[in-house]
């Protein structure tokens, strides 16, 4: 099971859930076939994420999911249920690249644009970022492009607007 620690500027106190994602695993991807995010209930069967995901695709944070929950207490998504418009994307330095596996120079490459993320671990800097509905979505697709381009970093993006894939 992944579940981020809760590091970045997450709501405080006894509101914060976990709630369960749960997927097939890709082929030659990390292992896990569940993901845990942080989030604040937002009805008695619906609640914000409130991280970005490192694994589950299709919500990003900010998005309010619907969830059951089962005899263990754990609460499982079960889809979205409202989009918050911000974009999940994902990049992993590449080791022998001009930045090297440096989570510090990508978050420098993108600080400019003022978008949040969490790194995995030191052992694999895998960042996942939250792209704001507010961004500017050229800039910010330019900037992946050009990192991809350069041998910086490859990326994908997990979660996606029709603005993001009109930019």
């Amino acid at each position: 099971m992944l579940s981020p620690a809760p590091d970045r500027d997450l709501p405080a106190g006894d509101q914060l859930i976990k709630i369960w994602f749960k997927f097939v695993p890709r082929e030659g991807w990390l292992p896990y076939d569940t993901e845990g995010l942080w989030a604040v209930a937002a009805g008695h069967d619906t609640a914000r994420i409130c991280n970005v995901p490192f694994l589950q695709d299709g919500v990003a944070e900010g998005d309010i999911v619907r969830f059951t929950t089962d005899l263990d207490g754990l609460r499982w998504a079960t889809g979205r249920v409202e989009a918050s418009g911000n974009c999940t994307v994902r990049i992993l330095p590449k080791p022998r690249g001009p930045l090297g596996p440096s989570d510090k120079a990508v978050y420098d490459r993108l600080a400019p644009f003022g978008i949040g993320g969490e790194t995995f671990s030191k052992e694999l800097p895998l960042v996942a970022f939250t792209v704001p509905a507010s961004a500017d979505f050229p800039a910010v697709k330019a900037t992946l492009l050009r990192g991809e381009a350069e041998g910086w970093w490859s990326f994908e993006v997990g979660c996606a607007t029709d603005e993001w894939e009109a930019a």
